[in-house]
């Protein structure tokens, strides 16, 4: 079984945010990592507090492109338009687009229509658009999903804001649920033990993981770690997901733990 990250972030400067433990996390750190914890490839979702790390994430992938790939990000500035999708596209190892819209002004722009010229350029593309959003958000990816069918939409970490902890990390569930209708929609399980309030294998996560999968299946549910901010190695996270869910196995297993986002992305 190829095990492929569904998300990492991969930078060289020395500043994170508070919920990141490690800075910087450079590509000799985290292909060490991943071949302890058994982890064939990632997708690297350059650090937003990083200038360079677009950068970086370009020399990552042709480096190493059977071990890295990237979603990548510009400003959503006055200055964005469409020629900036395409730039980035031709970029080594650039499969697709990852955006932060979790502060107040871009969820507003989300919510609003302000963003969808990016939508309209991403459907034309068929391209995938990874989006951090937080529950609030959710209403609006569902609008936007519909009116851009060919746009292949990834939501982040659960949509679970990264400072709260079960029981309050799931009381979105139901909206997160409502979006798996959406055949267009899928889902990162990406950063799940940093929400659990009990050690490993953080069975408290476990029922929400299974109702996630029962929703959007193992074609559309992908495991990653954001190992930079995980309270566990990088190894636990995956035997949390092989081992530790007797509910997930065989074909779906390997679905889940990477061949899923591996298609969704055109990763060959």
């Amino acid at each position: 079984m190829q095990i492929t990250d569904a998300q990492i972030h991969l930078w060289t400067s020395e500043s994170a945010p508070p919920h990141h433990w490690r800075a910087p996390y450079t590509v000799e750190a985290a292909l060490h990592d991943m071949d302890e914890a058994g982890v064939d490839r990632a997708v690297n979702c350059p650090a937003i507090w990083d200038a360079a790390a677009n950068d970086y994430a370009v020399e990552a992938a042709k480096q190493h492109p059977e071990r890295f790939a990237t979603l990548g990000w510009f400003p959503l500035d006055e200055a964005a338009d469409e020629s900036l999708v395409d730039a980035w596209l031709a970029k080594p190892g650039m499969l697709g687009l990852r955006f932060v819209l979790a502060a107040p002004e871009p969820a507003n722009r989300l919510a609003s229509g302000g963003l969808d010229w990016l939508w309209a350029a991403a459907d034309r593309r068929g391209i995938p658009v990874g989006l951090m959003v937080l529950p609030p958000s959710l209403p609006a990816v569902g609008d936007i999903a519909g009116r851009y069918p060919q746009m292949r939409l990834m939501i982040d970490h659960l949509a679970v804001n990264p400072f709260e902890k079960l029981p309050d990390a799931a009381a979105h569930l139901d909206a997160l649920l409502a979006l798996a209708r959406h055949p267009n929609i899928a889902v990162k399980a990406t950063a799940v033990p940093g929400m659990a309030t009990d050690p490993y294998p953080f069975a408290g996560t476990h029922s929400m993981l299974r109702q996630v999968f029962d929703a959007y299946g193992a074609e559309r549910m992908f495991w990653g770690s954001d190992i930079t901010r995980l309270p566990c190695s990088w190894h636990e996270a995956v035997t949390m997901f092989i081992e530790e869910l007797p509910w997930l196995r065989g074909r779906d297993l390997e679905l889940v733990m990477g061949r899923a986002v591996a298609n969704w992305i055109g990763w060959p």
